[in-house]
């Protein structure tokens, strides 16, 4: 069971604080690794709601068929085109993956196999904090726990939180993402809910309804990822990313109701941001 269930309010948000923002440098850089032809706008959601919520940089590592086309799309990013494999990790793509304050991996893939061959060749670079989302949370259970980082994030929904439970969840949610992490040694967050392995966990209003859309999740794991690159503890920038993601939906379905686009979440992610901050 776990030890604590602790709500999250904006009075603890402010309690917790964030760094002070600095220079572009001291505000982290961001590595999105995933993408596919069939999904290329999921690494752009994900990367510009990192930037959204404070991140100073961030880059892209995305299949090269691909990787063009996202360069003009979002400016502001790196882009590197990457076979998915550790032989084709150049110079520059290994160097960026090494320097990253945060990498995300998952949005926008496809694959499972390809999925897992791009996670083993990017812990094998030493990646220093890790968040994983989307279909890299359906192979997890195949990759040994050891060759992960120790600060690991998980972003799950319901159905990837039973994937990597085994089981459907139960009533106790709280128990059951608690359960996730310890097996996973992680901070994990899913559906509002944030757990330690430690058996820590915090309680956030999960948002409105209006969030079950396409690509909202790929908004939530880049607000994640971009409050772990500002420096804050992995359960920490799970629970900013959660309160953050969620209200952002509300403030939307308030002001036009159900039918908002994920990409709309993020004109709302920096003034959700600051309402808490000021």
């Amino acid at each position: 069971m776990p030890r604590t269930v602790e709500n999250v309010t904006r009075t603890l948000l402010r309690e917790w604080g964030l760094p002070d923002p600095g220079s572009k440098k001291a505000r982290g850089q961001v590595i999105v690794v995933g993408g596919s032809p069939r999904s290329p706008g999921a690494v752009l959601l994900s990367a510009e709601a990192a930037l959204r919520v404070g991140a100073g940089r961030v880059g892209l590592a995305v299949p090269p068929e691909i990787a063009p086309g996202l360069g003009t799309a979002m400016p502001e990013a790196g882009v590197y085109a990457w076979g998915g494999d550790a032989d084709s990790l150049d110079d520059g793509l290994r160097s960026a993956l090494e320097a990253a304050d945060a990498l995300l991996l998952g949005p926008g893939f496809d694959d499972p196999d390809a999925t897992r061959v791009a996670l083993l060749a990017v812990a094998g670079v030493g990646v220093g904090r890790l968040v994983l989302d989307a279909f890299a949370l359906g192979i997890l259970s195949d990759v040994d726990r050891s060759l992960l980082p120790d600060d690991l994030l998980i972003n799950a929904n319901e159905e990837e939180a039973a994937l990597l439970l085994g089981r459907d969840l139960g009533e106790d949610r709280a128990a059951d993402v608690a359960e996730i992490a310890r097996r996973y040694s992680a901070a994990v967050h899913c559906f509002g809910t944030v757990a330690t392995a430690d058996g820590d966990v915090w309680q956030a209003e999960p948002g409105s309804g209006g969030l079950g859309t396409a690509g909202s999740g790929d908004v939530l794991s880049g607000c994640i990822a971009g409050f772990a690159s500002r420096g804050l503890e992995p359960e920490r920038a799970a629970v900013w990313g959660g309160w953050t993601h969620a209200r952002s939906g509300d403030r939307l379905t308030e002001r036009v109701g159900v039918g908002f686009l994920a990409r709309d979440l993020l004109g709302e992610v920096t003034a959700v941001v600051r309402d808490v901050t000021e």
